[in-house]
């Protein structure tokens, strides 16, 4: 055998499954990223539909918060009469 054939031999029993190897490691890496992408795609997806309502829901804030500060001056001004 010469030392081109044995170069060859060493190349094909030992260098291609190594790279073979690391190149399914690589593979496994990028699905589970892939995964973890689409995991927060759908999450994303998701909270945009929540996030519909908040026009609504920022207005009945505002009206509480209206109603709560006219309770509270209604209550503060017989409070203060009363340490007055």
């Amino acid at each position: 055998m010469s030392l081109w054939g044995l170069g060859n031999l060493v190349l094909l029993l030992v260098v291609v499954p190594v790279l073979v190897a690391l190149l399914n490691m690589v593979l496994a890496a990028l699905e589970r990223i892939r995964a973890a992408a689409d995991d927060a795609l759908a999450g994303g997806v998701a909270l945009i539909g929540e996030l519909n309502t908040t026009p609504e829901l920022l207005a009945k804030t505002d009206e509480v918060i209206k109603d709560v500060a006219n309770g509270a001056v209604r209550y503060a001004g017989p409070v203060s009469k009363l340490l007055g």
